[in-house]
Order: structure tokens, then sequence, then C-alpha cells
């Protein structure tokens, strides 16, 4: 029996050695030996080897370019080295960006894309004219081939209503954040100044006009309120007082619309007719006749943030994450300023931003759409990218704390400020600097969302581009310097905006958006 079995082994022994003779095929160069004949390839190559059936081929190395919002970050060389030397090893390719500064990314943005200029990726968002933005053609329209194909991970994780919410004209042209974010406007001020001056709390529009007065009075070099700068037209403070005060959706901050947000029908209204905006504007001229902002505010080119951090303004208006952010780095840095929160609008209906409040979309005239769509997928999915991407280096400009937390380092300022949030995902890391009080309000406004019949609605305005460009310039024109207070006449002045909106074709997009409203809720 013994025997029996050694021969058996032998026997399987050489067919084995014959076996591997025949997958020589003859082929005399190969030397492999069987173990390195089967071992996979170095992860490190392998953007480089050529592809597997089915697989996508990166074999040649692209440059791929992105055009971001914000200021270039002091440390962006840095940053993006180390990016750029795992993007390599990953799917052969490196990012380089552009920044669009806070300052005159208004004006910059729509040409980068109008004169085509060569770029792959850009950031985008609703309320940076993604709508009127693909509806021109800037950007590439996303198929869920490609999807599927180039960005599976994203495909996978991103909830279906998020994909719903990009759709302009039922094609998608953004891949959105992964990640929801409470964009409702708070105040940031001084507290110490309010205690110095023993003001009342600052929970109401009245309030808070009492403490910018108070401030202007008593405070020689310090500025009550300075708004964010920006091609806007509405006031920095609409989106406090007519927007979340009056519970209105403003639709668009670039059209002067707006309708309830408890009407299930969706009636449109002009806002500049309404009693509301009309007792605003009293508001709004008592404030600038007190001094609570500069005179100069019109052509005021001031960093807010920047302005707040260093004690030149009193207060500023933003979203509870960008003020607690800011408020994290003042006491991390010893800030010599107390400073608080207030929501002045306490008890109104608060709401979400939808998934396009951030996102990533391809230029319409890249050369290298696949890859950047592999750059798009690594940023959101892949923890290492994302880290580097969202907070900088590991040990250098943050530390981690745990697998969702981190630590801000000194030179954490030098890698903030710009639109990295288009990758935000589940794997955000929050900074545990970051101020309870913001996590408190944040909180209470989630657990409380209203969601409304139009959340998802997106205007198509192909049919009105013309009156709309008119309004716009009609707005900036005639509606903001009454909106800060520069206009004695207000009954006056605001015929006359009312009246230059009938001229530029106001009620043909009224007629045009409440058609595509009562469709779209028709539908629902």
């Amino acid at each position: 029996m013994l025997k029996k079995n050694k021969f058996m082994i032998v026997a399987l022994f050489l067919t084995f050695v014959m076996i591997l003779s025949a997958c020589g095929g003859g082929n005399n160069n190969n030397t492999n030996t069987p173990a390195e004949a089967t071992k996979a390839p170095d992860a490190g190559n392998a953007a480089t080897d050529a592809p597997a059936e089915g697989a996508i081929d990166t074999s040649k190395e692209v440059k791929l370019k992105m055009i971001f919002v914000g200021p270039k970050p002091v440390d962006y060389d840095i940053v993006f080295a180390e990016i750029n030397k795992k993007l390599k090893e990953k799917i052969n390719a490196t990012i380089e960006g552009e920044f669009l500064d806070w300052s005159d990314w208004a004006q910059k943005y729509p040409l980068k894309l109008a004169a085509n200029e060569d770029f792959d990726l850009i950031y985008s968002a609703n309320w940076a004219g993604y709508n009127d933005q693909a509806l021109k053609g800037g950007f590439l329209e996303l198929t869920e081939e490609m999807l599927t194909k180039y960005m599976p991970q994203t495909w996978a994780n991103m909830p279906k209503v998020s994909w719903d919410q990009t759709k302009v004209n039922g094609k998608v042209y953004m891949v959105p954040q992964n990640r929801g974010e409470s964009v409702e406007k708070l105040i940031l001020y001084r507290e110490d100044l309010r205690k110095k001056y023993n003001l009342p709390e600052i929970n109401s529009p009245e309030t808070y006009a009492t403490y910018l007065k108070a401030i202007a009075q008593n405070e020689p070099g310090v500025t009550p309120f300075t708004p964010e700068t920006g091609d806007w037209k509405y006031h920095n403070l609409d989106r406090v007082l007519l927007k979340q005060q009056q519970e209105w959706n403003m639709f668009d901050l670039d059209l002067p619309f707006a309708y309830k947000l408890s009407d299930d029908k969706g009636q449109v209204f002009n806002v500049y007719e309404t009693q509301e905006f009309k007792d605003l504007l009293l508001y709004y001229k008592d404030l600038a006749d007190n001094n609570a902002w500069s005179k100069n505010v019109l052509n005021s080119k001031n960093d807010h943030q920047a302005d707040f951090k260093a004690g030149k303004t009193a207060s500023i208006t933003h979203n509870n994450g960008t003020l607690g952010a800011l408020m994290a780095l003042m006491r991390q840095e010893n800030s010599p300023y107390e400073v608080a929160l207030a929501d002045i609008n306490q008890g109104k209906k608060k709401s979400i931003a939808i998934s396009t409040q951030n996102g990533t979309s391809i230029h319409a005239t890249s050369k290298n759409v696949e890859r950047s769509l592999m750059f798009i997928d690594l940023m959101q999915n892949d923890k290492e990218f994302h880290d580097l991407m969202m907070y900088g280096v590991n040990g250098v400009h943050y530390e981690p704390v745990g697998d969702n937390k981190y630590k801000a380092t000194d030179k954490n300022a030098n890698y903030t400020g710009f639109s990295n949030w288009n990758f935000n995902s589940p794997l955000n890391r929050d900074n545990e600097a970051f101020p309870q009080e913001a996590s408190d309000l944040v909180n209470s406004w989630e657990a409380n969302v209203y969601h409304y019949a139009l959340e998802t609605f997106v205007f198509d305005n192909s049919k009105v581009k013309t009156e709309i460009a008119n309004v716009g310039n009609v707005m900036l024109r005639y509606a903001i310097p009454l909106e800060y207070g520069v206009i004695k006449d207000i009954d006056k002045a605001l015929a006359d905006l009312n009246k230059q909106l009938d001229a530029a074709g106001v009620d043909k997009i009224q007629a045009e958006l409440q058609a595509q409203i009562d469709a779209f809720l028709a539908n629902q």
C-alpha cells in the first residue's frame, strides 16, 4: 500500500511539471518561477500596468485642473504635493488647483465657463448658479453609465434623492456632496461688547438693532456690521430677516420672488411688492442712519470674517458651520475677544441644504473626463485622500482624534477658507474644538427640520434668460442702495424699482416660474 501511494505522488508531480511547461506556450523568454507567475502586481505600479479585461486604462499620465472658489491656501503647495504623490500611484494623475477669491469670484466664475478655458473640474453649487450654468452648457452631463464605471463607490454610497436633486431637465451635471448641512444664517457677534454696555440678549431683530446702534455710538474704529462681499442681489441680512423671519423660501437670490413655506400650492409673489419688504427697508434705513455699517458698504471688498477675527467689526452673518469654525479658530488662537452666536429667529421654521449646496462638476470641454470622475471618487470615499483634501497634512495642519474628529494645529489656518466642501461625505471629521453652542443649535434644528413641497424643485430659466439678466441689473442698480439705507425717499425709490422691474420683464419670469411650479406639484 505504501509503495502504491509513493508511485501516485511521483506521478502527480510529473504531471504538474508537464502542465507548467505547457503554460509556457513556447515562450523561451519567460523566466518567471511558478511563484512569480502568480504574484499580484505591485500596488504602487498598478496605475501604469496594462489593464485587465474590462478594467480602466490609466497607463497614460494626465494632469487635471480644478477651479475652486475662495482664496488659495497658504500651504496649498505642501498639501497638494502630498495629494499628487498618492494620486499618481492610484490613478496615474496629478491635480492643479486654481482659486477664485471671494472678493471677485462672482464675476470670474461664469467667465471661466463662458470662455471655454482649459480645465477639467470646477466647484459647483446652487448658490453659485449651478442650474444656470448647466443650461448654458458649461457642465458635462454625467450619465449613469459613466458614474457607475468611473466612480463606483460614490454611486453606491450616494442616496438616490441626492442624484435626483442635481437633475436639470432630467440630467445630472454635478457630483453632489454626500453629507447634509444646515445653511440657516446666524449672527456672530462680540459678546464682550454686549456685556461691556449691559445690552440685552440678542434674540430678535429689535435686540440686534439695539446692539448695532450701541457699538456705533460707543466703539470708534469698530464697524458694527460688515456684510459678505460679492455680487449679491439682496442685503446680506435678508436671508435672516426675510427668508427666516417670514418663513419664506427666497427661491433664487438672483430673482425677486418668494413663496411661503407653508403654502402647498407654491404661489409665487414679488418680494419687492410686499409690506414685509417695505418694513424691512425702514429697519435698514434706521440702522444706516445710525452708522451700523460703513458708508462705503456698497463698494467694500473687505473680508468680513477676517475683519471680525481682527476686531475691526462687531458682527457678521453666515451659516452655523462657517461661524462655528471661525469661533473655534479664534479660541484656539487665544483671541482677546469673547464671541457668541445669536439666533434672532427663534422658533421659526428651519431647513437643511439640498445636496446641490456643494458639489463638483466636469467642464463640458474636459479632455480627461474619466480620470476626473475617478479623482472625485477617491476624494469622497478614500479616507487618506479625503483627510488630505479636507484638513491638510496629518501632523502639520491637524491631528486625527479617533475616526471622526480632529484637533487643529497652530498651522491649521494655513489650509482653510476655500471650497473643498464639495467633497463632504460620511468620512468628514469634526473639529473637536467646534463650539458646543453651535453644535447644540444644529442638533436642535436638525431634529425639527421643515420639509416643504418645493424642496427639490429646479427652475428651467432657458425661456426667460434675457429677462433674468435685465431684472438682475435692475436689482443691483435700484434695490441694493435701498436695502443699505442710502436712499432717503423709500416710497419713491421702491416705486421706481418696481417700475424698472416691470420694464425688464419681471412678469414674464414670474409667469414661467409659476407654470413650472404648478407642473412640478401636479406630478408629486
